[in-house]
């Protein structure tokens, strides 16, 4: 399991990541199994998760970040690039890729969104899951 999370919006991200590491704990994921890259902001989430999934390291990847807006375009470009980039990661690399990335128009609608590290790791795994099963299924 890979997690990478944003340094940008810290108080945020880090709870993010707690959130996630509590999810991941539920799920009998132990903390040593859990590889935790930061990055600068949440535009540089898919190309760390692009070379997580080339080194083949790993099942699953959650991306955490929190891009909230300002008052010019930078938000748009940046929820963007991160969503699609990591949605190119998933797609090339047949891998379950959580997306964690908070997009809010205030810090406080970021912070009653913190629980969204568990929910990332959570479709992240029911994703891996179901990746695992169809391609049983095809080996059958």
């Amino acid at each position: 399991m890979a997690i990478i999370v944003s340094r940008f919006h810290e108080p945020i991200t880090s709870q993010l990541l707690e959130s996630a590491r509590d999810a991941l704990r539920r799920a009998g994921i132990a903390d040593t199994s859990v590889d935790v890259t930061f990055v600068p902001g949440a535009f540089e989430l898919p190309v760390v998760a692009e070379a997580a999934a080339v080194s083949e390291r790993f099942d699953v990847i959650v991306a955490l970040g929190c891009v909230i807006r300002g008052e010019t375009p930078h938000f748009e470009y940046v929820a963007s690039e991160a969503a699609r980039g990591l949605g190119n990661v998933a797609l090339a690399h047949r891998i379950a890729v959580g997306f964690g990335v908070l997009t809010t128009e205030t810090m406080e609608q970021a912070q009653a969104r913190v629980s969204k590290g568990a929910e990332a790791v959570q479709a992240a795994l029911e994703t891996a899951d179901a990746l695992e099963r169809l391609d049983a299924a095809s080996r059958d």
